[in-house]
């Protein structure tokens, strides 16, 4: 049995939401798809199918990469389909959870499957050994359960449920391919009702309207305090159901009731009456425009069950629990909540007091240890950090201490006896396995390789760093091959500060004497926010327009010497790569991007365009571009791209809006994002790289730019752009194109960076631009003006 052969071609049996999602992100990473479902009418019975494929263009937030990856999704019926199983590596059951369609699903599907493929269920809850018992019994080795998380492209969670019979080879290629292929935190967890992350987070949702309703707090409060303000999504508890549905919330909570009855909280896992009311009026959730909460006439109005109908949502958590959230340290902060003579602290209190003893409590049961607990809920309900992680930083004892303390909870159950047994959840030695009584090391598998710098629980030690070589106020230049050097950034956001610019030309240096190649790559946060605005607005509101000069020249000349850097510069991106993070980036050798990188040259938005020769940089793709395609249309391409400021929402859009090279490497796992660069620039080191040699440039000169001229007057007309808009416009067209020339003519590349820095030295002096910054800086959002 070849298990560990790579996974080339999917299947997945279920059109539904979820597995048409779980087919896009097998497309969005490369993978050949096959997405079955059921027969429609007998004219055109891959209709559900094909219709499930294009309705992905519409959902939000949108499941594909690009709308192009949606080809490589083969959707058909089962009637034509089954014939090409016999080519698919791995089968991913996605429909409805019900054991008998489930059973009978894989009765007609065995026959076709290939020798050695994988069979797996994407069951949230159901026994993995109760569906395998449906099995031939040659097929369980290679039967399990990985369970996907909703929207599958953006939660990285997969829990991985192996049953009695399946092959521990199985599971670890399984891994390694969830974690590498498709982007995914693996954390296994054992074959009991729910697994682990609907067990306990769909738990500590029933604590909270089980605690709302026992203090009388009102859904929109207990939102307001199950959000943001103890690090968990905004949506909170009732805005979650009602996104999930009030029809599906009944079912994966109370579905599993029949199964937990040896669980001490099962009496919580009941939704309230006037829940079950909403849904037998229709009121779904925000999938039939109503439900907890809806929009009325005057606002958001949410449904009060105490006065039985909907009033405004508008309640504030109390300035005393607000005051006490501030507090950093979380020991005094909880300290001060129980102190507190308010309901909303004791809610607060409540809540994770019942978390805490829940998790304590199912540990054992359900995963093999605390790590994948913590893991679960980070990854899969978008948690801040896991519950052991909570508890912890607050002190390990003293959790204990008020647990046993206050007896008044869901369930009147003891503080279990392993929590006295360690000083923590997590430590040095690994993680707690309530099972085996021991410590649980990090999994040793070695996918695990490719990622150096994995992100970490709270309590873990850190990773090794590396040997700094050299460093300046902003940049450090280290290493973890002594032949690979690694540029990281020191600046707030990795912002591109004077001192950054500065730094990037005098570590080029010490790189080229010390490396064969240099990586740029950020430990934590983003690639880059863009240009340090602070700086500029400073500048600009002084009229200090020669501090902006400086600014611009250090930009562009530290973008050159990373293009003209004397050995391959690979740029490890991940997160945003906006405005001069994107301009450093057009001038890298090679780019190694995170699947879910936010790549843009975006300064549009704040009033300015790209000069750090990235108005440069394009002019020069646009002559670039390849066989069949015009190079005027190229660099309207790129005109229009600049001009709107759109921001690429994954590398795949990035590469096609031609913000990075078509040789750019995609990774799907952030945290793997290094060990491929790395890879990558050596590669690019032992084939003999010689810097690029052009250094002149055929502008477009004056017959494009009077026709995106002409289009920019038309958007003014038809009030799509206002006069700063067109303002922008004329100066990125200008620069792009060349400016006034003949069409054609080879200009040095310091003439483009003119052009540019003469526009951006224009805009800046500009109070709409300023007021254009000024507002990005305070709220985080682009002005209209």
């Amino acid at each position: 049995m070849q298990t560990t052969m790579p996974i080339r071609r999917v299947a997945v049996l279920g059109a539904g939401v979820m597995g048409a999602q779980i087919a896009a992100q097998c497309a969005n990473c490369g993978l050949d798809t096959v997405l079955l479902e059921l027969p429609g009418q007998e004219s055109d019975p891959d209709a559900p199918a094909r219709n499930a494929v294009q309705a992905l263009a519409g959902m939000r937030p949108a499941p594909l990469v690009t709308a192009a990856c949606a080809d490589r999704i083969h959707a058909v019926s089962y009637d034509a389909g089954l014939p090409l199983l016999a080519d698919c590596d791995l089968v991913i059951e996605a429909i409805a959870e019900r054991a008998d369609l489930k059973a009978a699903l894989y009765e007609r599907v065995v026959p076709h499957l290939a020798e050695g493929a994988l069979l797996v269920s994407n069951t949230s809850g159901l026994s993995i050994d109760g569906l395998a018992a449906h099995l031939p019994v040659a097929l369980r080795a290679r039967f399990c359960g990985v369970h996907f998380f909703n929207p599958p492209r953006y939660m990285a969670l997969v829990e991985l449920i192996p049953g009695a019979a399946t092959d521990a080879v199985v599971l670890d290629g399984l891994e390694a391919f969830l974690t590498t292929a498709l982007g995914k935190e693996v954390v296994r967890a054992r074959d009991t009702p729910n697994f682990i992350g609907n067990r306990v987070g769909l738990f500590s949702l029933m604590a909270s309207v089980w605690h709302g309703q026992r203090l009388g707090l009102g859904p929109d409060l207990v939102d307001a305090l199950t959000g943001p303000l103890i690090g968990r999504p905004k949506s909170g508890t009732y805005r979650t159901a009602d996104v999930v549905g009030l029809d599906t919330m009944v079912h994966v909570v109370e579905g599993p009731v029949p199964r937990l009855q040896h669980d001490p909280w099962v009496r919580c896992l009941q939704l309230p009456d006037w829940i079950h009311e909403l849904i037998g009026q229709g009121r779904l959730g925000a999938k039939s425009g109503e439900g907890i909460y809806r929009k009325g006439e005057q606002g958001i109005e949410v449904f009060d069950p105490r006065q039985g109908d909907y009033r405004p949502a508008a309640a504030e958590v109390s300035p005393a629990v607000q005051e006490a959230m501030a507090i950093r340290d979380p020991a005094q902060r909880w300290r001060r909540l129980r102190e507190l003579d308010d309901d909303q602290a004791r809610f607060l209190w409540a809540i994770h007091r019942e978390l805490f003893l829940y998790a304590a409590w199912t540990l054992a049961e359900i995963a093999p240890g605390a790590a994948e607990v913590d893991r679960a809920l980070r990854n899969g309900f978008a948690w801040r950090e896991g519950p052991f992680e909570i508890w912890q930083a607050i002190g390990w004892e003293t959790v204990a201490d008020w647990l046993a303390e206050d007896a008044d909870g869901i369930a009147a159950v003891p503080v279990p006896d392993w929590i006295r047994q360690v000083p923590a959840a997590h430590g040095p030695e690994g993680s707690w396995s309530a099972a085996d009584n021991r410590w649980q090391p990090r999994s040793r598998l070695p996918v695990y390789r490719r990622q150096a710098f994995p992100s970490r629980l709270r309590g873990e030690p850190e990773p090794q760093s590396g040997t700094v070589c050299a460093e300046t106020e902003a940049l450090r230049l280290w290493h973890r091959d002594p032949e690979i050097g690694i540029v990281s950034f020191l600046s707030k956001g990795n912002s591109c500060s004077q001192a950054v610019l500065d730094g990037i030309l005098e570590l080029l240096e010490r790189a080229e004497r010390e490396y064969r190649a240099l990586v740029i790559w950020q430990p934590a946060g983003h690639f880059s926010v863009g240009a340090d605005l602070k700086a500029v607005l400073t500048a600009a509101r002084a009229g200090d327009q020669a501090t902006i000069e400086r600014f611009i020249r250090a930009f562009q000349q530290a973008a050159q010497g990373i293009r003209d850097a004397r050995l391959p510069v690979v740029a490890a991106v991940r997160g945003m790569a906006l405005g001069g993070g994107c301009e450093l980036i057009l001038h890298c050798d090679r780019v190694v991007a995170h699947q879910e990188a936010n790549i843009g040259l975006v300064e549009a938005a704040v009033g300015v365009i790209p000069a750090g020769r990235g108005c440069t940089a394009v002019a020069a793709r646009s002559q670039q571009a390849g066989p069949g395609r015009n190079p005027e249309d190229v660099a309207r391409a790129y005109f229009r791209t600049l001009s709107s400021a759109r921001r690429a929402a994954s590398a795949a859009e990035a590469r096609d809006l031609g913000l990075l090279p078509e040789c750019s490497e995609i990774v799907a796992h952030r945290d793997e994002l290094l060990h491929v660069a790395e890879t990558q620039a050596r590669a690019a080191a032992d084939s003999g790289y010689l810097p690029p040699a052009f250094s002149r440039i055929r502008a477009r000169g004056r017959d494009l730019l009077g026709q995106l001229l002409e289009e920019l007057e038309l958007g003014r007309e038809q009030g799509r752009l206002s006069d700063h808009d067109l303002a922008i416009g004329t100066r990125s067209a200008t620069a792009i194109c060349g400016g006034d020339v003949a069409p054609d003519s080879l200009l040095p590349e310091t003439h483009f960076m003119d052009l540019e820095l003469e526009g951006f030295l224009a805009l800046t002096a500009m109070p709409a631009t300023q007021d254009r910054i000024e507002h990005m800086l305070r709220t985080g959002r682009p002005l209209r003006n």
